[in-house]
């Protein structure tokens, strides 16, 4: 078996956030990457799915070189190797084409992602990769097994849960709960030095979408603590000023 797992370099959660040229351009100087968190998840699933011999687990990344470190921490945390393809990733779909066409060349059995990138969530690069490889995607999974012919997935709908079984190549974005993400321990971290990362360079395709602007949200206004005892106060300034009744 072998597993194609897309990891995404994301700013650290504590970052803050400010942008460049005339706010077209996130701002990267002094920022801590971090492998994204939901990719951690997919990572982790693909390393259990794997273990004892069972198959390979292979991490990719579109990215410059800034993004390597990134890359060497999932091959600490248990990936046996890893692909980066050598450009910024400008939009979900020049990301999801890249993956699509690294792993068309190399015939995974399955390919997993976050549900999400965690700086722009857009939820879309795994079923984009689906439908560029002309496979299922299967979105937002909480669980996932896999018996060497058949995978059996479950996802959450409204009001319930929806069971997929699905045999052949398929994608999955992975949620939490899918599995615990795993803490690279010292034995990992020294074995990603040596473990191989190749790097491709990135394929022509057409730019269809383009950031025109980037904002950050309005700063939040001052407190106001009413009385539990004062109601009819808390009422009426939920009508005149929060205007939200």
């Amino acid at each position: 078996m072998k597993i194609l797992v897309c990891i995404s370099n994301v700013p650290d959660t504590t970052t803050k956030i400010t942008f460049t040229n005339d706010n077209t351009q996130f701002n990267t100087a002094g920022v801590q990457f971090i492998v994204n968190p939901y990719d951690e998840i997919a990572l982790s699933r693909a390393i259990e799915l794997c273990e004892g011999g069972k198959g390979t687990v292979t991490v990719i990344n579109v990215g410059e070189s800034t993004t390597e470190p990134t890359i060497r921490k999932a091959l600490a945390i248990g990936a046996d190797d890893a692909v980066r393809v050598n450009a910024a990733p400008r939009d979900a779909y020049f990301t999801a084409f890249q993956i699509a066409e690294y792993a068309k060349a190399n015939d995974f059995n399955m390919i997993l992602c976050g549900r999400e990138f965690i700086d722009y969530n857009g939820s879309q690069v795994a079923a984009m990769i689906g439908e560029f490889l002309d496979i299922p995607s299967v979105s937002i999974i909480k669980k996932l097994d896999f018996d060497g012919t058949t995978a059996t997935i479950e996802r959450e709908i409204e009001g319930g849960k929806e069971v997929v079984s699905v045999t052949g190549n398929f994608v999955a974005s992975c949620a939490e709960g899918t599995a615990e993400a795993k803490i690279p321990n010292m034995r990992g971290i020294m074995s990603a030095r040596t473990k191989p990362l190749t790097v491709v360079e990135a394929l022509a395709i057409e730019e269809l979408s383009k950031v025109a602007k980037f904002e950050t949200p309005a700063p939040r206004g001052a407190v106001k603590l009413i009385s539990a005892e004062n109601a009819e106060e808390l009422i009426t300034l939920l009508h005149t000023e929060a205007k939200v009744i």
